[in-house]
């Protein structure tokens, strides 16, 4: 049993007292799909309780590369460092519209089937997200021409094609199963980033009504698929008032978790700016989880190549506070990225300059790695 750290947090104010900031304490809330399996609507009420008193770590593409190292069963850059695994496992869907073998991040869906199944058995928890090519043009998710979103509604130019990719991912999920045949409870987390700029799906490219239809066809279609072990994560990226993050929001009968994505991009000895802003989205978002009854995630985040040593315990948990988020999740290890002639990593790898502190972060009492989340029995009544 490993020795747990206890760590006081230093919280920034922003505007009020730490003393007076309102936390999050959530009541047992209903999972929007009234046909969930009885294992998804387990998980969800199961996260729900283990929000208020914890927050799992999770890892993009954990299991399937790192710094320097592909495919090596049973490895994990976090693992290397820490012992264990992260107790919250990110996959991307990308690729699959086109019926590639391989993920947009060029791991073979059957690989990632077999991790995702791993993950789960253990006691994991999955994320799915999916960054889809643009249906009007044939081009990556990044392609903003307008009118893109549109295209995919009902009565679009793209909306049959759109209904086919729809139909190779129902197909990859329905195969996503435990050992008993059983259908893996999945955080979904589709159209992420929407008040950003970036992906065809982003607000620039749709109206808020254009949205919501594209996100409640997405839910009505899967659910018509038979597809029924989803918890649906609604993410944003920036957004400054409750009006903003509610714009594009389908509702709560659509929507399970409330959660957005923030990069570290300045220097957190110099800048503040990172933690100030997630504090505030983190405000502004536990106001309204109470108001839906919903749980929050910090769904991405990280700060690439991680060049200040105390990272995770002096800028992560700050940025965090004394909210009750369900998960926060770093992004991939990818390595060394040739077209861009740097490291690209969100965790640290052993002899990384952040890693002691990320060992630090790993012990304390409210970060739950896997062997935790597996304790917590989040698949049992």
């Amino acid at each position: 049993m490993k020795k747990r750290l206890i760590l006081p947090l230093i919280y920034i104010a922003i505007g009020m007292s730490c003393s007076s900031k309102a936390q999050t304490s959530n009541t047992i809330s209903s999972i929007s799909d009234k046909k969930a399996t009885p294992e998804t609507k387990i998980l969800y009420k199961n996260l729900t309780k283990l929000s208020n008193k914890a927050i799992l770590f999770g890892h993009q593409d954990d299991l399937a590369y790192g710094v320097n190292w592909k495919y090596e069963a049973g490895r994990s850059d976090v693992k290397d460092v820490t012992g264990e695994y992260p107790a919250v496992y990110g996959w991307d869907l990308g690729g699959l519209e086109n019926k590639s073998e391989k993920n947009i991040d060029g791991i073979p869906f059957d690989k990632m089937r077999q991790y995702i199944k791993d993950g789960h058995s253990r006691g994991g928890i999955i994320t799915l997200s999916w960054h889809c090519d643009n249906p009007l043009t044939g081009k990556n998710a990044w392609d903003i021409t307008p009118k893109s979103l549109v295209s995919a509604l009902p009565g679009g130019k793209s909306h049959e094609k759109f209904k086919s990719w729809l139909d190779e991912a129902a197909k990859y999920i329905l195969t996503l199963k435990d050992k008993n045949g059983k259908p893996i409870p999945i955080l979904y987390r589709p159209y992420h980033e929407l008040t950003g700029t970036w992906f065809w799906w982003c607000k620039n490219n749709a109206s808020p009504e254009e949205f919501k239809t594209l996100w409640k066809f997405t839910y009505d279609y899967f659910q018509m698929k038979g597809i029924h072990n989803l918890i649906y994560v609604y993410n944003t990226a920036d957004f400054k008032s409750k009006e903003e993050f509610l714009e594009y929001y389908p509702g709560s009968d659509y929507a399970d978790v409330l959660s957005f994505d923030n990069y570290q991009y300045n220097d957190p000895t110099k800048d503040n700016s990172f933690i100030e802003n997630c504090q505030r989205q983190f405000k502004i978002m536990d106001d309204i989880a109470k108001e839906q009854n919903k749980i929050m995630a910090f769904a991405e985040t990280g700060y690439e190549a991680i060049p200040y040593d105390k990272w995770w315990t002096n800028t992560l948990l700050k940025a965090i506070g004394d909210y009750k988020i369900s998960y926060v999740l770093v992004w991939r290890n990818h390595g060394w990225q040739e077209n861009e002639k740097k490291m690209h990593y969100y965790s640290p790898y052993k002899g990384q300059v952040s890693e002691k502190d990320f060992v630090d972060f790993y012990k304390l009492d409210q970060i739950l790695f896997e062997k935790e989340a597996a304790k917590e029995k989040l698949y049992k009544k």
